[in-house]
């Protein structure tokens, strides 16, 4: 059994994402195998026949393959910033982000493959999400309030994903403090260093590490 938990990963997966964020703070250093989509290893598929990403075995065999429960994996066993404060409002926000948002945003950016209505049309639905999301963040610069946390860490890489689809049209919208939260997100210290670029892993490669606190 490996000394360190295996974090299996996509760079740019935004389910990935969130699992980094939290493992980067709480201070987990994990063996990072960054995955190629399309050719899968074995290893992979092995521990976690769903065969997404990111997946979690850890020092004593358990294999985790849900985003939002590595992360409250990680926060369990260091939360230095109090992500886990207020947990039952962020498990609300969440859940929305991952079932109504997550379906109008793969619609949304890949709308030939649902021809059963128009770009614009499952646009206009997601933004149902963002409007909340703007609402609740003209009145703190967080989700949860003045700190960022587990709503911001588990839900930025998705809206990121859907203001990346068409950024002209994102620019222009009427989100002014849901543009002013993901601007800041995007350049930050924290989001930098969850985005370093790896090559995919292989067996015979040496460990890359990841963790610590941003």
């Amino acid at each position: 059994m490996s000394a360190f938990p295996i974090l299996y990963s996509f760079r740019r997966c935004p389910y990935a994402m969130r699992a980094r964020l939290a493992l980067a703070a709480a201070g987990v250093v994990v063996e990072l195998r960054e995955v190629q989509l399309r050719q899968k290893p074995a290893v992979l598929l092995a521990i976690s026949p769903k065969a997404t990403v990111p997946v979690l075995l850890t020092e004593t065999g358990e294999v985790i393959d849900e985003s939002l429960d590595i992360m409250f994996w990680a926060l369990r066993r260091s939360d230095p910033e109090g992500w886990l404060a207020g947990t039952d409002s962020a498990r609300t926000l969440i859940a929305r982000n991952d079932g109504e948002f997550k379906h109008w945003l793969d619609r949304y950016k890949y709308a030939d493959r649902y021809p059963e209505h128009s770009q614009t049309d499952y646009r206009r639905r997601g933004e149902a999400f963002l409007t909340a999301l703007d609402d609740r963040l003209r009145g703190s610069a967080y989700l949860r309030g003045d700190r960022f946390g587990l709503a911001d860490a588990a839900i930025a890489p998705f809206v990121r994903q859907f203001a990346a689809v068409d950024s002209a049209w994102f620019e222009a919208a009427a989100y002014p403090a849901l543009r002013r939260w993901l601007s800041e997100f995007l350049a930050s210290t924290r989001f930098a260093g969850i985005m370093h670029g790896y090559s995919a892993w292989q067996p015979d490669a040496a460990p890359v590490w990841f963790g610590g606190l941003i």
